[in-house]
Order: structure tokens, then C-alpha cells, then sequence
């Protein structure tokens, strides 16, 4: 792969390092730290699958819950709850050791309800592009604008699917496409 003429510094997601990015999508500073945040991914969105379990396990019209069942519900912690019922801010019913009831709709105008990541998400509409050669970039003009090889240009167009044409010896890539892969240099 062709290496650019240019330096990407970003801050690594992970530890939070200043590294010198070695592609576009280069997010984390080394091979442990991307591997980190493949874990943690992983472990949330197991975590919202139990998550889920236990929210679809209670009856809709039932008034108070248990301290767990509000945190799968509204994803704030038990500590927190606690709090709240230390400081008289929600109502709640004990029903003896660890069996303590809090009521939903008070949590309810307290915290918005926890988000799913687990949804599924809609296919994305096909994109539009006008390839008219106004409405375009050559691989030349590209390479000049953005101080990196032809061949760079290339990888990239390759790489992400950006839609060409050819008209004689040029080859044209919309400006839009162009634009939005490279804003952040």
C-alpha cells in the first residue's frame, strides 16, 4: 500500500496517546490497544443483551421495581438509586433484606430510558452521484490539492468505493466524495 506524503496525529480512543496515524482509519496507537476496544465493544454489547432479557421479563403495568430491574431499565447505576432514596427524591417500598421497590414513573421523569444498541438498522439508501466532469475532481488535481502521490489517490478511491469515470486520458471522482474523505487534513 502506498504510504501519503502527509502525517494524521490523532489521539489513540484507548489510552489516550498522540500517535502518528499510519492509514485513514487508524484509531488506536498500537495492536494491544486496538484489541482493548475490540473487548470492550464486545463486552457492551453483551451487556445489553442481558440488559434486554431482563427489561422484556417485566409486565409493562407493574408501578414499582426492583433496583436491578430500573437499572436495565433506564441504565443508571445502583448507586445512584440508592441515593435518590437516601435523599427522599423517588418514592420506594421495602419489602425487607434486598428486596427494595422503586417506583418507575418517578425514575421515568428523572432519566430518559436506556437506549439499545442492538436495533436493527435500516439499510442505507444508495447514494446519487453526479459524475459531470464540473462536478468532479481529476486523480491530478486530487493529488495536487491534498500533496499525495497519483497512486495514493487511487488506493483510496479503490478502498472506499468512490465511483470514477473516464472521459479520454482523465479520470474524474466527484469533488463531494473527494471532499468528505479528506476534511480532516
Amino acid at each position: 500500500m502506498g504510504k501519503a506524503k502527509f502525517e494524521i496525529r490523532r489521539k489513540c480512543k484507548v489510552c489516550g496517546n498522540i500517535f502518528i496515524a499510519k492509514t485513514l482509519e487508524s484509531w488506536y496507537c498500537s495492536e494491544k490497544c486496538s484489541k482493548i476496544a475490540w473487548k470492550r465493544r464486545k463486552d457492551e454489547k453483551v451487556r445489553h443483551q442481558r440488559l434486554d432479557e431482563i427489561v422484556k421479563k417485566i409486565p409493562k403495568a407493574q408501578d414499582y421495581v426492583k433496583v436491578s430491574e430500573a437499572y436495565a431499565i433506564f441504565d443508571i447505576s445502583t448507586d445512584i438509586i440508592y441515593r435518590l432514596i437516601r435523599m427522599n427524591k423517588i418514592s420506594y417500598i421495602n419489602l425487607g433484606k434486598k428486596q427494595i421497590r422503586v417506583s418507575k414513573e418517578e425514575l421515568a421523569k428523572l432519566y430518559p430510558l436506556r437506549t439499545t444498541q442492538l436495533e436493527k438498522k435500516e439499510k442505507p439508501l444508495p447514494k446519487r452521484y453526479s459524475l459531470e466532469p464540473e462536478d468532479c475532481y481529476t486523480i491530478g488535481e486530487i493529488a495536487d490539492k491534498y500533496h499525495m502521490n497519483e497512486a495514493t489517490v487511487y488506493l483510496h478511491i479503490r478502498k472506499y468505493s468512490i465511483p470514477t469515470r473516464q472521459i479520454g486520458n482523465f479520470v474524474y471522482v466527484p469533488k463531494k466524495e473527494i471532499d468528505e474523505l479528506y476534511k480532516s487534513l
